[in-house]
């Protein structure tokens, strides 16, 4: 960073959870005209990584004995397709909900495996491009990790959501989908009770298609923002090793160990995530498939 001093932890910290952004500050709570570059830009890559990885095992598949990659990929493809089959169970919905499942995982996974690269690798890049073109590296904010982006999920959960209400009114028709959305969970005897349950049914299905989409974005970005912030940690406990004593090498020492540690238990942290995030996906495009 061009500054006279080395940054304190918070303003390390600080600087590696701010993004590259169009504004410095939002208008409001929900400001549509502020866009994060870098998790645009880094989720867009990885989902071009993503969609290569797909069309390059369908390239290579080939009848007879697969080879390792051509392996992996069926067993993944099998895996997503099981659970499609337990919980989706229309047929016809299934030709297109499991590979828009299988595609959620692998894109989510590549996003979510951002956060294996060295904490300081890209944005000390980046810093570096700043330097070279003349601007004040300390402006250069650079955030690798889409999915701990809140706006990137929350994004991702309100697609799921579009595509629920498309098989709820698919499934149900448009005037069935909007009788249930006034007639249930409260079932009610007579037109006096219906009307009365008109509003509370209509609250209550509400607040359960948004507590459904809020509560499936913010799972994944609250586990992918903890990771990234751990890293950070872990980072300025080797940037604390700044001398040759025995101190500072038992700093280094611990970095070196809690970063390996740390690194090899998220690799099951950003699978799983994947997963959760997929199968909650399954789950509610299912649950459009039901009634009440």
């Amino acid at each position: 960073m061009a500054s006279e001093h080395a940054p304190t932890a918070p303003e390390y910290i600080g600087h590696h959870l701010r993004h590259l952004q169009n504004k410095h500050e939002p208008q409001a709570i929900m400001d549509w005209s502020y866009i994060n570059y870098d998790s645009v830009f880094w989720s867009i890559a990885m989902g071009l990584v993503a969609v290569f990885f797909l069309w390059r095992a369908a390239r290579k598949a080939t009848p007879g004995v697969p080879g390792k990659f051509q392996g992996f990929v069926e067993l993944l493809v099998e895996m997503v397709d099981n659970q499609a089959k337990s919980i989706i169970p229309n047929a016809t919905s299934r030709k297109a909900v499991a590979p828009l499942a299988l595609t959620v995982f692998v894109w989510i996974f590549f996003m979510n495996f951002m956060d294996l690269i060295p904490v300081d690798l890209i944005p000390r890049l980046w810093e570096g491009y700043y330097s070279a073109t003349g601007r004040d590296p300390h402006d250069a904010y650079m955030r690798v990790v889409p999915t701990a982006d809140l706006s990137i999920t929350l994004g991702m959960s309100m697609a799921v959501l579009l595509v629920c209400l498309y098989y709820n009114m698919k499934i149900k028709g448009v005037g069935g989908w909007v009788k249930e959305l006034f007639t249930a969970p409260f079932h009610a005897h007579g037109p006096v009770g219906t009307i009365l349950l008109l509003i509370p049914n209509f609250f209550l299905n509400l607040v359960e298609f948004g507590a459904k989409t809020i509560s499936h974005g913010m799972r994944l970005w609250g586990n992918m923002y903890a990771g990234e912030l751990i890293f950070m940690l872990i980072a300025l406990l080797g940037g604390a090793a700044t001398a040759l004593t025995l101190g500072s090498a038992g700093l280094f020492v611990m970095h070196l160990l809690a970063g390996s540690a740390w690194a090899i238990f998220h690799i099951m942290v950003i699978t799983l995530q994947a997963f959760i995030f997929m199968m909650l996906t399954l789950v509610y495009i299912g649950q459009a498939h039901e009634g009440h």
